[in-house]
C-alpha cells in the first residue's frame, strides 16, 4: 500500500504538485520508496522513530570519543539494525570529502577546485562528473550522506563562502548545483542541497534576519533551489542559520511547509545545519524533520520530541511524517539495499576530474598577446603566493585535507589559516618550459621582486585572497600589500602575467599595467598543473565568469558593508540585525544593467586563445515554451570552447528585466560552425504572484538577445508571447 498522506502532515501537495517533482529523491521510481517507507514505519517502535529524527556529531566531543559505529565525520544518526535501516554517516563534501580536525587520523581526500571554478566552466556534464567523483570517494570511505549541494546566490562578493557558491544567477546556480547533486547520488549516496535559504552572508549569520518580499525570493534565491532540486533530486534539504522575515530558516513554516513541501511537493526530508535549531515543537511543526549534530545547538531539542508529543504540543502524526520522509530518502537513494563500506579507492580518475575542472574553469580576463607562453622563453620569473609550494584553498567546513598532505598553512589572524594544496605552479611551469631558466621570488619584498622582474622575458605573478566560512571579507582589495607588489613588478616589467588565486572577485587598480590576468580561483590539488597547462597553451582558457567583477565597491548594493556597521554598534545580543537587499531579485549583472553601470568585468565574460562569432539567432514560440537557436563559429586558428549565452528582457510593466535564460558550451575546431538550440524555462519569462501562488507571464513583445557576456549581446530577436499562468 502507499503511505497515507496523514503520515506526512502539511504535505498534501506530494500528490498534487507540478509534474517536475513527480519523482522521489535520487530519481527513484515514483511511489516505490514511499511504499517501502510505509511498511517500515509500521514496524518501528516509538523510540526507533525518535532515534531517526536527531543525530550527533560524528566526532569526539566534550571529552568523549566519537560515537560507536561512526566513521568519524560531521554527523552520525544511528540506524535500526534489526530492520536493516543503516546508520547515516554524514560528511561535509562540498569540495571533496572533509576530515575535520583530522578525526580519521591521516585520511586524505581529493581537494576539488572551488565551486566558482566549477561554475566558470558552464559545463553541466563536468559538474555531474565532479559529483560522481566526490560521491564515489565518500562511499569508498564508508559515508552515505554528503553535506554538499550549495545553491545559494552570490549577492555580495565579499561573502565569506563566495568560493563555495556557484554564481549570482538562479539558472546557472540551480543547474550546476543540481548536476553535481545528481552525479553524487548516482554513486549510491544521499546528497543534500543547502543552505535553505538566503544564507548569503557569514558574519553574524546565526543572528541575521533577512527581510525580503516573498515573490522576490521566489524569483531569485528560491528559484535557484527549485531548479537544483528538480535537476538533482537531493535526498535532503539542509536549512540555514539565518532568519528569514522574522523566523529562523529551520523553523520557518512558509519556507519549509508552504514552499518546499507544499508548492514544490518535495518528498525528501529537511535536516538542520549544525547549530541551527532553536526549538522543539515549533521547529517540528514548521517542517524540520531532523536535528543534525545536536551538541552544536544550545539544547538537544529533538531529543525532547517524545516529551513534546506526550504533552500534546506535537501530534504523533508529525513524528510519523518526519521518520517517514527520512525512510523515503534512505530507500530511494539505495542506502538500505547497498550499504556504503570502507574499501580501496583509486584516486587517479578523481584527480583527473579536479584537473579538468580547473583547466576549463580558469578565466582569462586580459591578454595583451603575452599568452600562451612560448617555448622559446629564456628567463621567466615566478613571484608570490607560495607558488613554489602549492595553491590556496578556502576555509571552513568544505576544507579538505588534500591527497599528498597539506603543503603549507599561512596564518590569517587568530585561529585562521589558509591551507595550500600540494601542487606547485612553479614546478609545473619548469616541466613545461624546460629550455627556460625559471627563477622564483616569494613576493614579500616588492622592491626586490621588481628588481628581479626587470631582466625577465616574462613574469608570472601569483596573488591570493583568503575567504572562509564564518566571516565575510572586509573589502575586495588584495590583502597583505599585494596590490603594491603587482604595481611595482608590472612597472618593472610590462610582460607581467597576474594569476589570481582568490575566493571571488577582487579589485584591480593595477590592471592596465599588466600584460595578462588569469583568474584561477581556488584551483584544487591539481591546480598547479592545470594553471601551467593554460599558461603555456596546452589547454585553452575557456572559463567564463559566473559572477560580476565590480570596478569598485561603490557599485555594490552594499548589504555586507551595512551589516558590518550595524554589528559594530549593536546592543542586545538577541536583537537580530535586519538585512535587506535593495537589489531585490536583480542580483549581480541585473543590478548593473538596470542602473547602466559598467563593471570591471561583466558576468559571462572570458577570453580565449581563439575567437568566435555568433549568427542566425532565431526563436520558436509554442504557448509559454520558447526554443532559441543560434550558430557559433570558431573564427580563429586554434580549437576552443565557446559559451554563447541567451538573455531575455520583457515588455514594459512585465517585471522581467534582463535575465539569463540559457547557454550552451560548445567545443569548436578552427573554421567550424556549430548550431545549438536552447529550451527556455517558462519561469524565466514570468514573475511570481505570491497571492495566487502562481507564476504569471505577461502578454507582449519580449527581446531575446545573444552574446558572450551579459554586457556584450551582439544579436537580438523579438518574440511575441501570450499571457499564461504556470504552476508554483
Amino acid at each position: 500500500m502507499r503511505l497515507p498522506l496523514a503520515a506526512f502532515p502539511l504535505a498534501a501537495a506530494l500528490v498534487a504538485g507540478p509534474a517536475a517533482f513527480a519523482a522521489e529523491p535520487c530519481g527513484a521510481r515514483p511511489g516505490a520508496a514511499e511504499e517501502r517507507a510505509a511498511q517500515m514505519l509500521g514496524a518501528l517502535s516509538q523510540s526507533e522513530k525518535l532515534s531517526l529524527v536527531h543525530g550527533v556529531l560524528g566526532a569526539p566531543w566534550g571529552g568523549r570519543p566519537k560515537p560507536e559505529g561512526s566513521v568519524g565525520s560531521a554527523g552520525y544518526v544511528p540506524g535500526v539494525p534489526r530492520l536493516g535501516i543503516p546508520a547515516l554517516q554524514q560528511t561535509d563534501a562540498e569540495l571533496g570529502v572533509a576530515n575535520p580536525g583530522d578525526i580519521r587520523r591521516g585520511d586524505t581526500a581529493t581537494a576539488m577546485p572551488s565551486n566558482l571554478a566549477l561554475a566558470s566552466t558552464w559545463d553541466l556534464a563536468l559538474a555531474r562528473r565532479q559529483g560522481e567523483s566526490v560521491g564515489a570517494e565518500a562511499r569508498a570511505k564508508g559515508f552515505n550522506v554528503l553535506l554538499g549541494g550549495t545553491a545559494n546566490l552570490i549577492r555580495d562578493p565579499r561573502g565569506g563562502r563566495t568560493f563555495e557558491y556557484f554564481s549570482e544567477d538562479p539558472l546557472l546556480t540551480g543547474l550546476m548545483a543540481g548536476a553535481a547533486i545528481e552525479g553524487a547520488e548516482s554513486r549510491g549516496v544521499l546528497s543534500t542541497v543547502k543552505h535553505f535559504a538566503l544564507n548569503d552572508q557569514e558574519t553574524d549569520r546565526k543572528r541575521l534576519d533577512v527581510r525580503i518580499d516573498k515573490a522576490t525570493a521566489r524569483e531569485s534565491d528560491l528559484l535557484a533551489f527549485e531548479i537544483a532540486i528538480e535537476r538533482g533530486r537531493p535526498g535532503a534539504v539542509m536549512c540555514a542559520y539565518n532568519r528569514l522575515n522574522g523566523d529562523y530558516a529551520c523553523e520557518n513554516p512558509w519556507l519549509l511547509n508552504d514552499v518546499l513541501k507544499g508548492d514544490w511537493a518535495y518528498q525528501g526530508f529537511v535536516l538542520s545545519d549544525w547549530g541551527a535549531v532553536h526549538s522543539t515543537a515549533r521547529a517540528a511543526m514548521a517542517g524540520l524533520d531532523q536535528e543534525s549534530g545536536e551538541q552544536a545547538d544550545s539544547r538537544r531539542y529533538f531529543a525532547a520530541l517524545g516529551q513534546a508529543i506526550a504533552a500534546g504540543r506535537v501530534p504523533q502524526s508529525r513524528l510519523d511524517g518526519m521518520a517517514g520522509r527520512i525512510l523515503v530518502s534512505i530507500f530511494a537513494c539505495g542506502l538500505a539495499d547497498d550499504p556504503a563500506k570502507t574499501q580501496a579507492f583509486d584516486p587517479k580518475a578523481v584527480a583527473a576530474t579536479a584537473r579538468r575542472i580547473e583547466q576549463e574553469g580558469a578565466v582569462l580576463l586580459r591578454n595583451d598577446g603575452v599568452l600562451p607562453l612560448p617555448a622559446t622563453l629564456r628567463r621567466v620569473l615566478v613571484v608570490g603566493a607560495h607558488a613554489d609550494r602549492g595553491v590556496p584553498s578556502g576555509g571552513g567546513s568544505s576544507q579538505v585535507i588534500p591527497r599528498g598532505g597539506i603543503a603549507l598553512k599561512e596564518l590569517e589572524g587568530a585561529n585562521r589559516a589558509m591551507v595550500f594544496d600540494p601542487s606547485s605552479p612553479l614546478e609545473a611551469l619548469r616541466r613545461r618550459l624546460p629550455a627556460a631558466e625559471i627563477d622564483n621570488d616569494d613576493g614579500l619584498d616588492a622592491e626586490r621582486a621588481a628588481g628581479k622582474a626587470a631582466g625577465a622575458d616574462a613574469v608570472v605573478l601569483f596573488v591570493d585572497q583568503y575567504l572562509s566560512e564564518g566571516a565575510d571579507a572586509p573589502n575586495l582589495a588584495l590583502p597583505n600589500g599585494q596590490d603594491r607588489l603587482v604595481e611595482r613588478v608590472a612597472r618593472a616589467n610590462p610582460r607581467t602575467i597576474v594569476v589570481l588565486e582568490t575566493g571571488g572577485p577582487v579589485l584591480m587598480p593595477w590592471l592596465d599595467r599588466t600584460a595578462a590576468v588569469l583568474e584561477a580561483w581556488y584551483p584544487g590539488q591539481e591546480g598547479g598543473e592545470a594553471i601551467a597547462d593554460v599558461l603555456v597553451g596546452l589547454a585553452d582558457p575557456s572559463g567564463r565568469l559566473p559572477v560580476t567583477f565590480p570596478a569598485g565597491e561603490a557599485q555594490l548594493p552594499g548589504s555586507i558593508a551595512s551589516a558590518s556597521s550595524r554589528s559594530a554598534g549593536r546592543g542586545a545580543r538577541d536583537d537580530p540585525p535586519p538585512v535587506s537587499y535593495p537589489e531585490g531579485a536583480s542580483a549581480g549583472y541585473k543590478w548593473y544593467d538596470e542602473r547602466g553601470v559598467r563593471p570591471l568585468f561583466p558576468f559571462g565574460f572570458g577570453l580565449s586563445y581563439t575567437t568566435f562569432r555568433l549568427a542566425d539567432l532565431t526563436a520558436r514560440v509554442e504557448g509559454a515554451r520558447v526554443t532559441a537557436a543560434i550558430a557559433v563559429t570558431n573564427t580563429g586558428a586554434r580549437p576552443g570552447a565557446a559559451v554563447p549565452q541567451l538573455y531575455v528582457t520583457g515588455p514594459a510593466g512585465s517585471g522581467v528585466a534582463l535575465r539569463l535564460v540559457g547557454w550552451s558550451r560548445v567545443e569548436i575546431a578552427p573554421g567550424e560552425t556549430r548550431n545549438v538550440e536552447v529550451d527556455i524555462d517558462p519561469r524565466l519569462l514570468a514573475t511570481f504572484d505570491e497571492g495566487a501562488r502562481r507564476w504569471r507571464i505577461a502578454r507582449g513583445a519580449y527581446s531575446l538577445s545573444a552574446g558572450f557576456d551579459a554586457s556584450r549581446r551582439d544579436l537580438s530577436a523579438g518574440i511575441a508571447i501570450d499571457a499564461a499562468e504556470l504552476p508554483p
